[in-house]
Formats: structure tokens, C-alpha cells, sequence
């Protein structure tokens, strides 16, 4: 009998082939979140059963630019920084799971295949994008992480501009805000292989860091702009009241998550 290895699609008699290896994932990434309030009904029209809005703030949103590096527990990606590089933009609202506040994105997009795929896995609702933004650095013309500095993002999918915004960075900062703070509630799905055959895959599911490093956050300021786009719902969560922008640097270790419940979303 002939056995084929990997962790992910495409399996073969190595494995090496595999999108994504086994977890624990390692993740070293500069992050500039915005966060702001919107119409608490656009954030219920995306939560299914038995998500309920978050008891306070529920229309809170954070909107997050991260520039990645990642890899296995062993690092060799690394050495081969088109496997390790890259960058994502996603929106996170809260959510409320049997009296307890989780996080939950509901809008996301990468750059990277690897990235994508390893996603699908933990729930996250990823499509390929274009993302950008500045980088600090302690020479030349890019921005130092200091008050004034001014650091500018930009998102798009399908030829389309669906975010831009500038960040003013104004001081230090005990947090990186309170609406990606949480352990993620996401849904885990995959459509039966038979027509009208419902869902294979129906989970509800709870994931956070293994572990998490961080270096100091700071607050400040942010203009940002949401686009309308033919095939894209970023834009239904408008803008109506900015609370803060933050930037931080932080390590993240994934290896896992936590079945809450199956069969109960009522998704189609």
C-alpha cells in the first residue's frame, strides 16, 4: 500500500512538497492596528450561531496591518525568507460564547500561499491581497518608533483599493488595544463533496498563542479610509467613531486550538 506524508495538501511519499508543516508555527511581525467603532448590526450580520455581540462596545473593530516572519519549530524558513516572509490585513470584531468575550476575525487577506492555507486551517476566512506598509527603521528617511512618527498602510484584493491609512504614533502605551485581546472564536468549514449534501465540517472554534512576546506599544492617531469593491464587505464596516491606533513588535507561537462545539452554525 502506498503511503503519502505532509501536514497539508499536497501529500507525497516525502511530504516535502506539503504547503504548511506541522504546527507549533513561530511568528516574529511589526503590527499597525487601528481600531474604531461601527454599527453594532454590521458586526451581528457576521457572527453565526451561537455567536452572539460582546456585551460592551460591540461595535468595536480593529483593523490590523502585520508584516511577518514565520516558520516551524525547526526555522529553516528562515534561511529561505520566500518561505518565511510575509503580510496580512484583517479585521477582528468581539464576540460572545457562553458569557465569555472572545475575538473574531471576519475579514482577512495575505499574501502568500503558505499563509492562506495554514489560515483555512485555524478558522481565519483568508484570501490572496496586496498589503503594504512602512516600515520602521533606524536609519535614512523611514520612521523611528517615537512620537510624531508617521507610518502609512494600504490594502487591496482583485485590482481594488479596499483600506488606506496614515498613523501618527503620539506616546508609549500599555496595551495594543482591547478589540484583538482575547482568545479567537472562529468557525472551521468545508462543504459537503455531494451536491446539497450541507457541510462536512461544521466546528466552532477556540485558538490563542502558545506563547507571546512583545516589545513596547505605542498609541496614537490614525486617518483611515474604507474603499467599496464588487466582491469585497470591508467597507459595510464603516467608519463611525475612531478610538486609537497602536504599533507594536511582537513573537507569537501557535500550536493548537480547542473544539467548542460542532454541527451548530446553521451556515450554508
Amino acid at each position: 500500500m502506498t503511503r503519502v506524508r505532509g501536514y497539508f495538501h499536497p501529500k507525497t511519499a516525502t511530504g516535502t512538497s506539503s504547503l504548511i508543516p506541522s504546527p507549533p508555527w513561530h511568528y516574529s511581525g511589526d503590527l499597525l492596528t487601528v481600531e474604531y467603532r461601527t454599527d453594532p448590526a454590521r458586526v451581528r450580520e457576521l457572527l453565526p450561531a451561537p455567536l452572539e455581540l460582546a456585551d460592551e462596545d460591540p461595535g468595536a473593530v480593529a483593523l490590523i496591518w502585520a508584516d511577518w516572519q514565520s516558520c516551524a519549530a525547526e526555522g529553516a524558513e528562515l534561511l529561505d525568507p520566500v518561505l518565511a516572509q510575509y503580510k496580512e490585513a484583517f479585521a477582528v470584531v468581539r464576540c460572545a460564547y457562553r458569557g465569555r468575550t472572545y475575538s473574531r476575525c471576519v475579514h482577512i487577506w495575505v499574501d502568500k500561499d503558505f499563509a492562506l492555507a495554514r489560515g483555512l486551517h485555524q478558522g481565519y476566512p483568508k484570501k490572496l491581497g496586496s498589503i503594504h506598509q512602512t516600515r520602521p527603521h533606524p536609519y535614512g528617511p523611514a520612521p523611528r518608533i517615537e512620537a510624531g512618527a508617521r507610518f502609512g498602510a494600504t490594502l487591496a484584493a482583485a485590482d481594488r483599493r479596499l483600506a488606506q491609512a496614515v498613523v501618527t504614533l503620539r506616546e508609549p502605551s500599555g496595551t495594543n488595544g482591547f478589540v484583538n485581546a482575547h482568545p479567537m472564536a472562529h468557525h472551521r468549514w468545508l462543504p459537503s463533496i455531494e451536491k446539497d449534501g450541507g457541510l462536512a465540517l461544521d466546528e466552532l472554534v477556540e485558538s490563542g498563542a502558545a506563547a507571546f512576546e512583545a516589545g513596547p506599544a505605542w498609541t496614537g492617531d490614525a486617518e483611515l479610509e474604507l474603499f467599496e469593491a464588487p466582491t469585497e464587505e470591508l467597507a459595510r464596516l464603516e467608519v463611525r467613531e475612531p478610538i486609537a491606533a497602536y504599533y507594536r513588535q511582537v513573537g507569537v507561537v501557535w500550536d493548537g486550538g480547542r473544539l467548542l462545539e460542532s454541527g451548530t452554525s446553521g451556515a450554508v
